[in-house]
């Protein structure tokens, strides 16, 4: 896939870079990607994929934005408050950069459409604010064998990492899996919402900062990824750390008795 000249102007300080360079740039304007979730997360994500290149970016998120929104949100500004969050980060992207197309996903995310939306594009960032939908996206993208980058944010401290689990590590096991990292979903209301505990607008730029440039690294290809590495980041004291998990014979998606993706999204 070839560069016009106002790309190479643009992703000039990319294709100086030797590890990115111009087989990089192609690399990124021929992926497709899908971020779910167009809010804290996926706010940073998109902005920052889309002003590197990335030529495909598919953004699915059924809600619309609001005032409350707007403090960590950034892809939003004031005049979309009511319109759809797909809508207003499209027209965000459009200004920002227009070599990237948008393929808005006007939906919420589930059961029902997860396995037909991720199949469609190279990689997936989950950027959602819930655990059933972060175990439902790595679930899917398990089966639809597409790497994901998921990422969730507290108060104060964020983490994240990079799921391969379709594929083998160097020690000839399985890469984990999510439900390696994370066996048991936590309980309906035992975790407050963003909304009840609040979150420091400036941690969901960091974090989300983040998982764009894991999905640059993946895309590109270089670097060493997050697989089977969770990095933890807290705010309060500017620490960043990573803690290593390794593949679970007893988790369900490539254990010792794998279950299929409609059990798991009955479960």
């Amino acid at each position: 896939m070839t560069l016009e000249p106002a790309e190479l102007e643009r992703y000039a300080r990319h294709i100086v870079l030797r590890d990115v360079g111009g087989p990089g740039q192609q690399k990124l304007k021929a992926a497709r990607v899908l971020v779910i979730g167009a809010g804290g997360l996926g706010a940073p994500v998109l902005q920052y994929l889309a002003a590197a290149g990335v030529g495909t970016l598919g953004i699915v998120d059924d809600d619309t934005v609001s005032l409350s929104n707007l403090q960590r949100q950034v892809i939003h500004d004031t005049d979309a408050l009511g319109e759809p969050k797909v809508a207003s980060a499209a027209s965000a992207i459009a200004r920002l950069n227009p070599h990237v197309r948008v393929e808005p996903h006007a939906t919420r995310f589930s059961a029902e459409n997860a396995l037909s939306l991720v199949s469609r594009y190279d990689l997936v960032i989950d950027g959602s604010d819930n655990f059933a939908t972060r175990y439902l996206a790595s679930d899917a993208c398990f089966f639809a064998r597409k790497p994901l980058v998921t990422g969730a944010v507290g108060q104060f401290d964020g983490s994240l990492t990079l799921l391969k689990p379709y594929e083998t590590g160097a020690n000839g096991k399985p890469n984990p899996t999510y439900r390696c990292l994370f066996p048991q979903r936590p309980p309906e209301g035992l975790l407050p919402t963003c909304a009840e505990a609040g979150v420091l607008g400036a941690l969901t730029g960091v974090v989300g900062s983040l998982q764009a440039m894991e999905a640059l690294k993946e895309i590109a290809g270089f670097g060493e990824g997050l697989v089977g590495r969770l990095l933890l980041f807290d705010a309060r004291t500017m620490k960043m750390e990573t803690i290593r998990y390794a593949w679970s014979p007893k988790n369900p998606l490539s254990g010792d008795a794998p279950k299929s993706f409609a059990d798991l999204a009955e479960g």
